[in-house]
């Protein structure tokens, strides 16, 4: 039977980034993902992409990750919000020497980057494409039986396995879950103006429009929601058609725009779990948590439970405990709990906020913007969330190995 310290369910973005911020502190790790290796990797663009706060870049640079990814994003040097195409726009610029707020990597290019680091990493163990068909968790260990038959175990398992992870379901730990009634679709757009690196989020009442931007400088990745009742027959227009209507909510500032990657769709939900924890196990991700896309911090998200799970687990190792004492998990749970659920519901009040229709409402709205926007103290605030530099940082989100 093969030992471990950390055993962690799926290999997807956040799983993947905690095994190599693990095994970038000497800690001994297991990945198990029923995916293919190669199935995300595939070249071409799919028009799925990720904004990576300065904060998360300031980690993955740290456990080696950010060295596959250089030259590879696109840097967000702008926010720009709107309710419609309405003036009195909230502007974020961050002063002069603090760097970009955040960069645009394709998702293949960060699962690329992650790939590359893992098999650098020597302590690091992929069981892929392999799954978990037996999971024994007790007050002193977890064992497990792997569909290849083998059988490994460690001190802790994290499920990192998405929204729909089995391991939180098996363990009992229940979760607020509602939908929006709103379908997502995304893609991405080649324009004749540049972007100059900025993002745009302009709110209509029907769903939020989402532009950003990407290499090279004429190309911006499209997150346009749409309401339920409307989005069969949004995703049923011809290329030309779609590009009229996605114009009609850019309102032409871009110049002309052209189609430069698949359309694709998928539905908006809402969900957090009770607790993060339970016995020798940790949620991290999408399995703990999942808000709307609307300002790009789901992935962010992840990665703060990244930093502090390492941080919480090297620091207990240096102790004298084991991965998956009850004191470290509960101090995990402390950290990482509050944090999540103040990101999420504030991200579900700006949904619910934007979607009001009326005149009236949108004169309130944009009243707000434009009073953030004359506040320098509340519009630092908002651009240190983006930045991923609020509340108590670990040390990895500053750079630092731990």
């Amino acid at each position: 039977m093969a030992r471990y310290d950390v055993i962690i369910l799926g290999g997807g973005l956040v799983g993947l980034t905690l095994a190599l911020s693990l095994t970038a502190h000497g800690v001994r790790c297991a990945v198990v993902d029923p995916a293919e290796p190669e199935a995300g990797l595939a070249p071409g663009f799919d028009g799925r992409v990720s904004a990576i706060a300065s904060a998360s870049w300031h980690m993955l640079s740290a456990i080696g990750v950010g060295k596959h990814l250089e030259g590879k994003g696109c840097p967000i040097e702008r926010i720009w919000v709107s309710d419609g195409l309405e003036p009195g726009a909230l502007d974020f610029v961050p002063p002069e020497g603090d760097g970009p707020m955040g960069i645009m990597f394709e998702n293949r290019e960060t699962r690329i980057a992650l790939a590359a680091a893992a098999r650098e990493a020597a302590s690091l163990t992929r069981y892929q494409p392999d799954r978990a068909v037996e999971i024994n968790r007790d007050l002193n260990k977890v064992d497990i039986t792997l569909a290849s038959g083998q059988r490994i175990t460690s001190s802790l398992l994290v499920a990192a396995e998405g929204r729909n992870s089995p391991m939180r379901e098996s363990a009992g730990i229940r979760i607020a879950r509602w939908n929006y009634d709103h379908v997502a679709m995304v893609s991405a757009i080649d324009h004749d103006i540049p972007h100059a690196n900025t993002a745009y989020e302009i709110f209509y009442p029907g769903g939020p429009f989402a532009l950003l931007p990407m290499l090279p400088g004429t190309r911006s990745a499209v997150v346009w929601t749409v309401p339920v009742k409307h989005a069969a027959a949004m995703l049923a227009l011809g290329e030309r058609a779609w590009l009229v209507e996605a114009q009609k909510r850019i309102g032409g500032f871009l110049g002309d725009i052209r189609l430069a990657a698949p359309r694709a769709s998928f539905p908006l939900g809402f969900h957090h779990a009770a607790r993060i924890t339970d016995t020798r196990l940790a949620l991290a991700g999408d399995a703990a948590h999942g808000i709307h896309p609307i300002a790009g911090q789901g992935l962010n998200l992840g990665f703060r439970d990244v930093a502090a799970l390492t941080e919480v687990i090297v620091d207990g190792m240096r102790l004298g405990l084991d991965p998956g004492d009850a004191q470290l998990l509960e101090r995990y749970q402390r950290w990482r709990g509050l944090d999540a659920l103040s990101v999420s519901v504030a991200m579900d009040g700006l949904v619910r906020l934007f979607d009001i229709p009326g005149k009236t409402a949108s004169a309130i709205r944009r009243f707000g913007l434009g009073a953030v926007q004359k506040l320098p103290p509340l519009k630092n605030r908002f651009m240190a969330e983006a930045r991923g530099e609020s509340g108590a940082l670990t040390r990895l989100l500053t750079g630092e190995l731990v």
